[in-house]
């Protein structure tokens, strides 16, 4: 129990629904649509295409989603990837010639086919009861009538406006300048698209008027998108990846998500007594930026399309895991791994919800770098995602980029399990952070005994490359220390990701926990 002298957070407890997200509207419109009779999913869905509304800077229509979802009356966990494809003639080789050496981040060959849309209707139709045309109606209202904009939006908007490229600075500026909080921020043109795909359905988004005012202003830039490219988007339901820390399961969204990270970094992390040392000491923090080091390298040799990439075995393996935790030194930090050319950044939202009947969600929603590619449609203002940016151009790499490839995604979704019962899903955003929050999260729980609402909390630090990144949280003297280790310490200037997470007791109460890093909450009835 926190110390109720102190400013903070009480987990939140309700028994008939709930959800946790990044900002208040989003977590008030899944409360609405469980208290209408919708599923967790129905409630997901219609918070997170709200989130594109209230956080246009994290994600949006243009985007991508992974989800996770164990559904009422079952132990199963369910993967949902929908994550979008390269177009059919998108070229390495070309980049290469060019000079460069990494996709660019505001250029349309770091675009690849929005697949949000798609996803959405296709777990309504498996996971929901309300129709996609009722999830759609309250981002259609908030996209005309506009939402202020919150302290941390406004916050973001900032460092995440010079993306703002043609037609984008139009749509995602007001009057030409950065919104302040408290200003409308309105979104017309995708209220009409949404008014359109509950009429017509997705079709309505990949073809025609719609597609066609994508495609024109990708094309405006030197774009290689076809509508053949936009017809052809598919998203799927795949098996999750999981693993075990001190007696708790945690699954994972499989590649091209880097889910599996997280699980190599928590069986390296077994090999050492976290919980003998201090939460927020030099210690902890240097053990595990030293286990992240090896993870990431791990993940930036392995992770692609699971259609170009037969590692996740290896990287999954007790024995890598071993062989990794002995290369730690307890004393002194490592030159940061190998890195290679795709871009890894920290931009997404995330919800969860649950619902009476116990099904639970975990998914995550992303256009990637703020403001995504930067490159919006001219008549809808529908900005796309950079996800593209994620490729290697290492040739012969298996995230190497090519036609119809999905690129390795730092978005994943989490659950944790006791005993076999799915009983907490869990996000931590934050791009590259997040398979690193994910572990400091199940750690902060099993190790030091802390509630999940603390463990949210609690500060953060992580080995961002060559940089080890610690929040204020943490004293000068443990910075100090660390810098004594041989780690190059640095304060970010805004603080590491944000998370969220519902908890489902053995009585059937929901515990919500939800990140003061952002502006959202967790709402239950």
């Amino acid at each position: 129990m926190r110390d109720f002298h102190f400013p903070g957070r009480s987990e939140v407890f309700a028994t008939n629904g709930m959800c946790a997200t990044s900002h208040p509207l989003g977590a008030g419109v899944a409360v609405d649509i469980l208290k209408r009779g919708g599923t967790a999913m129905d409630a997901a869905i219609a918070g997170a295409l709200v989130l594109g509304i209230c956080e246009p800077q994290m994600t949006g229509i243009g985007g991508d989603l992974f989800a996770l979802v164990s559904p009422a009356g079952s132990n199963h966990v369910h993967a949902y990837n929908g994550s979008g494809r390269a177009p059919a003639a998108a070229n390495a080789d070309a980049l290469r010639r060019a000079g460069h050496k990494s996709v660019p981040l505001q250029s349309p060959d770091a675009v690849t086919i929005p697949t949000a849309i798609h996803a959405f209707a296709k777990m309504s139709e498996q996971w929901g009861k309300l129709g996609l045309d009722a999830l759609l109606a309250p981002t259609i209202h908030y996209a005309d009538k506009g939402v202020p904009v919150a302290p941390r939006v406004a916050f973001d908007w900032i460092e995440a406006a010079p993306m703002l490229q043609g037609h984008g600075k139009r749509h995602y500026l007001i009057d030409g300048k950065i919104p302040k909080a408290g200003a409308l921020f309105r979104a017309p043109g995708q209220a009409e698209v949404l008014r359109r795909v509950a009429k017509d359905g997705i079709k309505a988004f990949y073809e025609g008027e719609i597609a066609d005012d994508m495609l024109a202003s990708l094309h405006d830039v030197g774009g290689v998108h076809t509508g053949e490219d936009f017809a052809a988007v598919t998203s799927e339901q795949v098996d999750p990846v999981s693993g075990t820390y001190k007696g708790t399961d945690v699954f994972e969204h499989p590649p091209n998500g880097q889910g599996a990270t997280a699980i190599l970094m928590l069986n390296i992390l077994k090999y050492f007594d976290i919980a003998a040392m201090e939460p927020f000491g030099a210690m902890r923090a240097h053990i595990e930026a030293e286990t992240a080091k090896l993870a990431y390298d791990a993940r930036n040799r392995f992770i692609a399309d699971p259609d170009h990439t037969a590692k996740l075995d290896h990287m999954l393996a007790p024995e890598t895991a071993a062989e990794l935790a002995a290369l730690i030194n307890p004393k002194r930090a490592m030159a940061s791994a190998e890195k290679l050319s795709e871009a890894v950044h920290k931009d997404t939202i995330y919800i969860t919800t649950v619902d009476k009947d116990g099904m639970s969600v975990s998914l995550i929603y992303s256009i990637f770098h703020g403001f995504g590619s930067g490159i919006a449609s001219d008549k809808f203002g529908i900005l796309l995602q950079n996800r593209g940016a994620g490729f290697t151009l290492e040739q012969g790499h298996p995230n190497e980029l090519g036609a119809g490839k999905r690129p390795m995604h730092t978005i994943i979704p989490g659950m944790l399990a006791e005993n076999g019962v799915p009983n907490m899903p869990f996000g931590v955003m934050g791009g590259a952070y997040q398979p690193n929050g994910h572990a400091r999260f199940l750690s902060n729980l099993k190790d030091f005994g802390m509630d999940a609402q603390s463990a949210i909390d609690a500060p953060r630090a992580f080995a961002d490359g060559s940089i080890l990144k610690v929040e204020k949280g943490y004293s000068d003297a443990v910075r100090s220390e660390l810098s004594d280790m041989g780690h190059t310490v640095e304060i970010p200037n805004g603080p590491i990701g944000g998370a969220q997470s519902i908890r489902i007791s053995e009585d059937g109460v929901l515990i919500g926990a939800s990140d003061p890093r952002k502006d959202g909450c967790a709402l239950g009835f």
